[in-house]
């Protein structure tokens, strides 16, 4: 995406780019945020540096986010859909399928990396920097969570599952599956075969589906 950083009171001349919104703006100085904090760590991070990665003006920066660790928090928002796709509308395959698809089973190598790298850096700084943690908490984990219990709510409105209590069973899920791919910074050693991982992880899910009566 090219994003063009110009003065709001600078008139657009014939031929140029055409300025982006703000939320153009915002989505592109996330990801970019997320690579520069992946790349520095939170500690070696700095918003100015962002800014310049992204090739806008700090003033502008800061317009759409007061500080370094709101810049944080928005990329854990973002960081999210790499964890659950959520939330997404129905569909007509069976409940084991859009779980598989909702936990991303078969993520390529390249992409699962990327999302593993992200969480490695908040458990790396989190002893020095531990409001990180409350943020994957409360933007990542927690809102994750709601996200598939109101999805499983869903599911058993339609009468396609029967499930008790889905904040339960979105809790099972993530821990059935989260818990199963071994920890982002260990996972080699958890699973030095992938394939492994991956028939365990369906394996996970078929149960699941099973135990709720999926249709």
């Amino acid at each position: 995406m090219d994003i063009v950083d110009e003065p709001a009171d600078e008139p657009r001349r014939r031929g140029r780019p055409k300025v982006s919104s703000d939320e153009d703006k915002r989505t592109h100085i996330v990801e970019v945020a997320r690579r520069v904090f992946v790349k520095y760590g939170y500690a070696g991070s700095t918003t100015a540096v962002v800014a310049s990665e992204a090739g806008v003006s700090k003033q502008t920066l800061y317009k759409l986010f007061q500080s370094k660790e709101e810049l944080f928090a928005a990329v854990v928002g973002a960081h999210r859909r790499l964890m659950l796709d959520l939330p997404r509308p129905a569909e007509g395959i069976p409940i084991a399928e859009s779980l598989e698809r909702i936990f991303m089973i078969d993520m390529d190598e390249e992409t699962d990396a990327e999302r593993a790298g992200f969480l490695q850096l908040v458990f790396r700084e989190a002893a020095q920097f531990p409001e990180l943690i409350d943020i994957l908490q409360r933007e990542g984990i927690l809102a994750s969570r709601q996200h598939l219990a109101d999805w499983l709510s869903d599911r058993r409105a339609e009468g396609r599952l029967s499930l008790d209590d889905p904040e339960s069973g979105a809790r099972m899920l993530m821990d059935m599956i989260f818990g199963g791919m071994g920890p982002p910074e260990g996972r080699v050693q958890a699973w030095p075969d992938r394939a492994l991982m991956l028939a365990h992880l369906n394996r996970c899910i078929a149960i699941f589906a099973a135990g709720v009566g999926a249709a």
